[in-house]
């Protein structure tokens, strides 16, 4: 039995940020449920990703902020900024682990049994090879602005979430074996999954991700140049927007200043592949301020969020939900009647199960009506 002192001294809250952890555990599980088609699942995992990217730009970046200014009260749950922080990086790190898990060991294993392959660069026929290296020339290279990073060229703004490739280069004419870092930029036009249209044996659908095109590639990006390693990373940054409405005389101006600082936050996360140089990752780890706690290894593709375009990209109705059509009550039955029918009585609505499209009626009549003055 627990000591009277051990329960006086035990809160009664659950901790927000660690509750909220639960709650992606638990969309982590619709991931891994076969319950659902395989591509609902895929969606599942991108959604996963999209909660980690808002936790952490918003809820972590606060606590780092705390941390920071000295701040050691601890909450109505007991615990302190610094404790927080500890537990939410074991936490999410093992989160991260069991999501690229699933990745690997069960969607993409599901989706080759139905004719959907996604494929790293060494997995591609030679045929295909050919088309990624023509779509590399004519639709990536050209785009591409790497740079190299010396005492002539600094180190550079990297933008929020934006997905960069960390280069570690050698000039082969000095003996020393140099690990020069270059980064490049992956601009935010070029599709993150990309459909290879070559043929293959048994006529199924082969996608690749951009980043393992560019890392492929690299070397044509230096020429005169040995690539010794690139690997995809992406840094993401406090995206709180600090605005108080009752100081300030445009809130709209306010709000785009904010948001233009975004891109420019403090850095509080870094997602690299396993594969990058170690010196060169704590090279990026001083240039972003972030220490080692802060790095997320990713064995898979970098931000599995980019799932979603292959969720719109995949044309396979059979590994989705079935297309559910929204009800409409009965009352609305005849749209030019909606102000009889609300004038007698209540009608709820719920979304998105009931059909949205009374209310459209409902707006485009009172829009039309000389009785209105305001909508």
């Amino acid at each position: 039995m627990p000591s009277a002192k051990t329960n006086s001294t035990r809160s009664p809250y659950f901790n927000r940020e660690l509750s909220w952890l639960a709650f992606n555990r638990r969309v982590l599980e619709q991931a891994e449920s076969t319950d659902y088609p395989i591509l609902e699942r895929m969606k599942y995992l991108a959604f996963v990703s999209s909660n980690l990217d808002e936790f952490f730009e918003i809820r972590v970046a606060g606590l780092m902020q705390q941390v920071k200014s000295g701040t050691v009260q601890r909450g109505p749950d007991g615990l302190g900024p610094k404790e927080q922080l500890r537990r939410i990086q074991a936490i999410v790190k093992r989160q991260v682990a069991d999501q690229y898990d699933c990745w690997s060991e069960q969607i993409v294993p599901q989706l080759e049994k139905s004719q959907v392959l996604f494929r790293g660069y060494d997995e591609l026929t030679r045929n295909e090879k050919k088309w990624v290296a023509n779509y590399f020339e004519e639709q990536v290279f050209p785009v591409l602005t790497p740079l190299a990073i010396d005492p002539a060229h600094p180190f550079p703004q990297l933008n929020n979430k934006g997905l960069y490739i960390l280069a570690s280069i050698d000039d082969p004419q000095t003996r020393e074996i140099e690990r020069l870092m270059a980064i490049i930029q992956v601009p935010r036009v070029l599709p993150r999954v990309v459909k290879i249209e070559a043929p293959r044996r048994g006529n199924p659908e082969v996608y690749i991700f951009l980043s393992d095109i560019i890392q492929r590639h690299a070397q044509e990006l230096f020429p005169g140049y040995n690539v010794r390693s690139a690997a995809p990373f992406r840094v993401t940054r406090n995206s709180d927007l600090y605005i108080d409405e009752e100081e300030i005389e445009n809130l709209l101006s306010k709000i785009e200043e904010e948001l233009m600082k975004v891109q420019k936050g403090a850095a509080v996360r870094l997602e690299i592949s396993s594969g990058a140089d170690p010196i060169l990752v704590e090279q990026l780890l001083s240039a972003t301020n972030l220490q080692p706690a802060n790095v997320y290894t990713i064995d898979g593709p970098i931000n599995p969020l980019r799932l979603m375009s292959a969720y719109d990209l995949i044309d396979r109705p059979d590994l989705k939900f079935p297309p559910q059509s929204a009800f409409v009550p009965k009352e609305f039955d005849v749209p030019e009647r909606i102000f009889d029918q609300i004038r007698s009585k209540d009608i709820l609505l719920h979304q998105p199960y009931d059909s949205f499209q009374p209310f459209v009626d409902f707006l485009n009549q009172a829009a039309r009506d000389p009785d209105v003055y305001a909508i």
